[in-house]
């Protein structure tokens, strides 16, 4: 725990993308079996303890120090978990809380679950594999899984009775998830990559086939076991993504054009005998969606985009609702009936990737296409149809079948070298997203609040609203990006100096200051006071030279919905 304690701690402090690449290199190397695989799951937000929740380190330190002081040390850090980390009293104090107790040991490295008829005395007795005192990443894992909502307070006490800050941060950052250490799964993959001088597509493709820690994994990677064969598993492929279009000089005739709709990119795998849906990241959310992996009877791999049903707009043809509309059935774990009839769910197909035991990754555009078109109809077309290539003999033509798209569920242009494999990853030359302009809005700021990680101290995440005809300010989005260091200290000096309530961590300001915010899109919402709801906001300027009165009006943005 001691090694991991210390790379978090270097994360944190380490800015530059290379550096935090060779820590963790470092540490993958030199971290033992199976704590550099726990590790690695931690960093990339692949571990969940349901037991442990960040409401149960509050009630836990509720009982170690005052709450008052605990309040206003949150309020001032940002961070439940560092604030938890710096405040727990370095010497242990009997466990005050919890129900159902019993008393605790850990055997072996496994915790040993608690005996209903001993007292409550909640002792822990653990092996130290770093040292006199030391905790393993593995047996924290093992004793964090192992918890109950009963018993997880007095198991998570034990074990920041025996760390230091350092190592009580690293615990409650991987108890509680959300490292925020600057480290993305691709960053972890490629380091992988690099410590085992293994090529990083490999690795994509086993990462989310093999469960964590990852042992077959690092089997393979230091030479010790061939590669896992992953025949008869419906595995991740990682996305062939596009780089922005901007000024290159492209010639049409070698590139394909298609509209870049507006749902989440998704991948469908049939193989082994089972179906799985795959977001862009490699999560797999088709318990959210069972009507799709119903469907989906075929041997084969296709990379789409699902949307929501709704009306043709703006002459384009598809038939495809909101982004709005989508969000309604995104990240849920049941689904209800009549949620499958109100927002009936269905995958747009871009490209095919894989069918009948055929790898197709590395045939051109064009004839990916031809099998493609051939492999839809064998799909429910209610379920399942396929994305239009757009016509046009030259860019002029293109931009204006952009520009005249602003009312259907688009986000703009996809230009697809024809000759291109599909390979992981952005490649420059290949693909293209011309996204459409934005929409902008002057919006008045009305509250603000702090930040998280190294805007901590900063009142970074700004809630801004429109006038009604009636002259009422209400809150149509929030941002917290858009703006430059030197901006966000000028705005932070703003809201201390013009703060005229206070909630919790929320500010009230003044309403004074309007911000130029730009959007992909707004549409229609029940949840919200004005109606509204905006889709990837940002500030986009900030107009000290405009008077809040002239800011928009709710009207204006109504006319703007999709």
């Amino acid at each position: 725990m001691k090694r991991f304690a210390a790379l978090i701690d270097r994360l944190v402090y380490t800015r530059s993308r290379n550096s935090k690449l060779a820590l963790i290199v470092d540490y993958l190397k030199h971290a033992p079996d199976p704590d550099r695989g726990w590790a690695l799951a931690a960093l990339t937000g692949a571990l969940d303890f349901p037991a442990v929740k960040a409401g149960t380190v509050r009630a836990l330190l509720a009982s170690r120090v005052d709450e008052e002081l605990f309040r206003l040390s949150r309020h001032f850090v940002g961070d439940t978990a560092e604030t938890a980390a710096l405040l727990w009293p370095e010497k242990p104090l009997p466990f005050r809380g919890g129900v159902g107790v019993g008393s605790i040991g850990l055997a072996q490295g496994r915790w040993t679950p608690p005996a209903a008829t001993k007292p409550a005395s909640w002792q822990v007795s653990l092996p130290s594999p770093e040292g006199e005192g030391g905790l393993s990443v593995t047996q924290v894992v093992d004793a964090l899984s192992a918890a109950t909502r009963s018993d997880a307070p007095a198991i998570l006490a034990s074990l920041l009775d025996r760390l230091d800050a350092d190592g009580r941060y690293a615990l409650l950052k991987l108890a509680l998830g959300g490292m925020r250490v600057g480290v993305s799964a691709r960053l972890a993959k490629q380091a992988f990559a690099q410590a085992f001088a293994v090529a990083i597509d490999d690795v994509e493709e086993l990462w989310h086939a093999i469960p964590s820690p990852y042992a077959p994994l690092f089997a393979w990677g230091e030479g010790r076991a061939p590669r896992p064969d992953l025949a008869d598993v419906a595995f991740f492929r990682p996305f062939m993504l596009a780089h922005p279009l901007e000024g290159e000089n492209l010639d049409l005739s070698d590139y394909v054009a298609e509209w870049k709709w507006d749902g989440i990119r998704v991948q469908i795998v049939r193989g082994g005998g089972e179906t799985r849906l795959y977001s862009r990241g490699g999560e797999e959310i088709g318990a959210a969606f069972p009507e799709l992996l119903a469907a989906f009877d075929q041997d084969a791999v296709i990379d789409g985009e699902l949307l929501v049903r709704g009306e043709a707009q703006g002459g384009v043809e598809g038939g495809a609702a909101s982004f709005n509309a989508l969000q309604q059935r995104l990240g849920r774990k049941t689904v209800t009936k009549r949620m499958l009839a109100d927002y009936p769910a269905f995958v747009r197909v871009y490209d095919l990737l894989a069918v009948d035991g055929n790898d197709l990754r590395g045939l051109p555009w064009t004839e990916r296409r031809q099998q493609l078109e051939a492999f839809v109809p064998r799909l429910a077309d209610s379920r399942f149809d396929l994305s239009p290539v757009i016509e046009a003999t030259h860019f002029g033509e293109l931009a204006e079948l952009r520009a005249g798209a602003r009312d259907a569920a688009i986000e703009g242009v996809m230009l697809k070298r024809r000759d291109a494999p599909y390979v992981a990853g952005r490649r420059a030359g290949l693909w293209y997203k011309w996204k459409r302009d934005p929409l902008v809005a002057d919006c008045v700021m009305m509250y603000a609040q702090r930040g998280n990680g190294r805007r901590a101290s900063f009142y970074s995440d700004y809630t801004f609203g429109c006038w009604t005809d009636a002259g009422e300010l209400l809150p149509v989005g929030k941002a917290y990006s858009g703006f430059t260091d030197a901006e966000l200290k000028w705005l932070d000096k703003f809201v201390r100096d013009h703060t005229i309530d206070r909630f919790g961590p929320v500010r009230e300001v003044e309403k004074t200051l309007v911000l130029e915010v730009a959007f992909d899109s707004i549409h229609a919402s029940k949840r919200h006071k004005s109606g509204l709801a905006m889709r990837f906001p940002r500030i986009a300027r900030i107009r000290r030279d405009k008077p809040a009165e002239e800011a928009d009006r709710i009207a204006t943005l109504r006319a703007m919905v999709t």
